[in-house]
């Protein structure tokens, strides 16, 4: 297991699409632990259907390193 850093651009898996997102940590935070519990923001590379409450894998190298549920849809 190994943390990440904001701006980290790893792929996420919502239900079946396999997208590249960057991830902006929390104003504070700089860095993730493996079994933290943050709030983030992602910037997907292009728009995805989603809906809150739906949930994601984040993936890197072939490997889960995080997970997530959608809590809020930004512009």
């Amino acid at each position: 297991h190994t943390p990440f850093h904001n701006h980290y651009r790893p792929q996420f898996y919502i239900r079946t699409l396999d997208v590249t997102g960057e991830i902006q940590l929390p104003e504070g935070v700089e860095m993730v632990m493996p079994g933290d519990n943050v709030t983030i923001e992602v910037e997907l590379i292009y728009p995805v259907a989603c809906n809150v409450g739906l949930r994601f894998a984040i993936r890197e190298g072939g490997r889960t390193v995080g997970a997530g549920q959608i809590t809020e849809l930004l512009d």
